[in-house]
């Protein structure tokens, strides 16, 4: 299975774009397609889930055009879009039915999918309850259910965890990973320890452009051995911003400590540390995001 763009853009006016000359090759696994607020991600996401049309270039999944035929593609998709409606007076188990009859499967199908389903994103002991008392991570976690219903060889989630708690973040996460076996997973965020906890490869885009597309590891490297923490005064806190591209600060007792990305130790007290991949994010969207 292969999801791959060319020259894909697209234009709202004469001078804003919200994406430009995006050339992706996305195959089986999952892919984070992070990025700040913005950066064209959910644009993309639009194109490629054939909501939208683009202004330049196309998309092709598994080598046939899903701007010219996009019913190439609809059959075996899976969509959660960030803002994702239920209707609040089914129960789970209804709403999965539902969605079931209007995807065209039988009746035998989809009760043995939707059993499947249930236990898969961690919600057989809440499957009669109505979907208004589900917290905001149980109704996501119902929207990954539903976008798997037709098993699908794309699956495309955008924002799935925004506004979560950190544990119904981690379920979630959880319930992506599982999922990720024999189909292309498209995971859109600006929330980058998801995409580092989930994905094999990361698609980063920034002011609508795609900087870089790159597994983990390789984002990670750019950054090994110029990532230092030091405690300085907090009167120097602003110089130092100016200098050095800051991954985080963090008051203390005795000053401020600060994490970031520099060639040499920014202080006598700077010490090397083991880089992650938000520090490799934040120094390449520094460092290219103008491109």
């Amino acid at each position: 299975m292969n999801l791959h763009t060319t020259n894909l853009g697209k234009r709202y006016t004469e001078e804003v774009w919200g994406i430009r000359d995006i050339d992706l090759e996305l195959d089986e696994g999952i892919h984070g397609l992070l990025g700040p607020n913005g950066a064209g991600k959910s644009t993309l996401m639009s194109i490629l889930t054939t909501v939208m049309k683009p202004t330049t270039g196309t998309a092709y999944w598994n080598g046939t055009d899903i701007i010219e035929s996009p019913d190439a593609v609809r059959p075996v998709l899976g969509y959660l879009p960030q803002d994702f409606g239920v209707y609040p007076d089914l129960t789970l188990a209804e709403f999965l039915e539902y969605i079931a009859a209007l995807r065209g499967l039988d009746g035998e199908t989809a009760s043995a999918r939707i059993e499947e389903l249930i236990s898969l994103v961690n919600l057989v002991d809440v499957r009669t309850r109505k979907l208004k008392t589900f917290s905001g991570g149980m109704r996501q976690r119902a929207g990954i259910a539903q976008a798997l219903l037709n098993d699908p060889d794309l699956l495309v989630v955008d924002e799935p965890t925004v506004g979560l708690d950190p544990e119904e973040r981690v379920r979630l996460r959880s319930a992506l990973s599982n999922t990720a076996t024999d189909r292309v997973v498209i995971l859109s965020t600006h929330i980058v320890p998801d995409v580092e906890a989930t994905a094999n490869k990361i698609a980063l885009l920034d002011n609508g452009r795609l900087i870089t597309h790159s597994s983990v590891e390789e984002l990670i490297s750019r950054v090994e051995g110029k990532v230092y923490e030091c405690v300085v005064p907090s009167e120097t806190v602003d110089e130092i911003r100016e200098r050095y591209q800051v991954c985080s600060t963090l008051q203390c007792s005795d000053g401020v400590s600060i994490r970031l990305i520099a060639e040499t130790p920014p202080t006598d007290g700077g010490k090397k540390v083991s880089p992650t991949l938000e520090d490799a994010y934040l120094e390449t969207i520094d460092r290219d995001g103008a491109v």
